[in-house]
């Protein structure tokens, strides 16, 4: 039986508006559809590994209005332990306006809300239960010392950890994430981390590269429709994509990221797991949503049986 994965990090109530075009400045166009939903980067990758049959213990802050109990519940409802998801009075949780184009493609705001509050005290509080995981997992939508620190106690007690530099951020220190097991930015996350192109395949793979040489034990990269990339200081191999018709990109990288955790913690082959991920993504955007477009581990091993077929 596989340990626990922990997730540090943020959850978001997602209010999704899907849009026929995006407005000029000043512009208001009518748009067909909008949706309420639960979402952030960690709770995404946390109910992605829950969906899939993971233990996940969540840690995480809320605010003290409606979408606190909404968050709550909802992790609860896929099975997440949400001991360690704290209240904060007085403050919003957090919120993401998502808008999803005709091609499927997104932009997304955020608004941090509680999850800036989720503090080194709060991983010290846990201590107890993440001791018990197997993995780690983080993003960079709560403090950057939150994240340092949770590092720091992943490598002080034997525990994996991964790191997902979403949304971007130029202030990353390095030389504070050197312990990590698993650095996982997509391409535009590489180019500010690395300061390096990443116009081709070749420039990829120089990036990432430049970040193994800095200490960084293993990088995926994760490459949308082209698939994902795995560097190490002794390794580059190229995880081959899916081809399917995209609906809604919102969250591929967070279903990514949960199934990789769930399948490597499951089985410890990284190359296995890094294809499952690929697969678990592609299959998330032929739906439309964040969480909703998860597939279970059923439904998973039968849209996986139907890529077999048609290969």
């Amino acid at each position: 039986m596989s340990k626990p994965i922990a997730v540090v990090g943020s959850n978001m109530v997602d209010l999704i508006t899907y849009v026929t075009r995006m407005p000029d400045r000043g512009e208001t166009v009518e748009a067909p559809r909008f949706e309420m939903g639960c979402g952030g980067k960690g709770a995404n990758q946390a109910v992605a590994a829950a969906k899939l049959g993971a233990e996940v213990l969540m840690v995480t802050k809320v605010g003290d209005d409606p979408f606190a109990d909404t968050t709550i519940a909802n992790l609860a409802k896929h099975g997440i332990d949400t001991r360690h998801v704290e209240r904060v009075p007085g403050t919003s949780s957090g919120v993401a306006p998502i808008f999803v184009e005709p091609s499927g493609e997104n932009s997304i705001l955020i608004i941090k809300g509680a999850n800036a509050m989720l503090s080194p005290a709060d991983v010290d509080r846990a201590a107890a239960d993440l001791k018990r995981c197997g993995l780690i997992t983080m993003q960079l939508e709560v403090p950057l010392e939150t994240v340092y620190h949770t590092i720091a106690f992943g490598a002080a007690n034997g525990i994996e950890t991964l790191l997902n530099p979403a949304p971007a951020c130029a202030d990353l220190d390095i030389e504070r994430i050197r312990t990590l097991s698993f650095l996982v930015p997509n391409e535009t996350e590489l180019a500010i981390l690395s300061g390096m192109p990443v116009d081709g395949e070749e420039a990829v793979v120089a990036a990432a590269r430049s970040l193994v040489a800095k200490g960084i034990r293993t990088v995926i990269v994760t490459m949308g429709g082209r698939g994902a990339l795995l560097v190490t200081a002794d390794r580059c191999s190229r995880i081959a994509p899916v081809k399917v018709t995209p609906v809604d990109t919102t969250g591929a990288g967070d279903a990514f990221i949960g199934s990789f955790s769930r399948y490597y913690s499951l089985t410890g082959d990284l190359t296995a797991a890094l294809d499952k991920a690929v697969r678990y993504a592609a299959d998330s955007i032929t739906r439309p949503g964040t969480q909703k477009s998860y597939a279970t581990a059923a439904e998973f091993e039968a849209f996986c049986r139907k890529v077999d077929g048609a290969a």
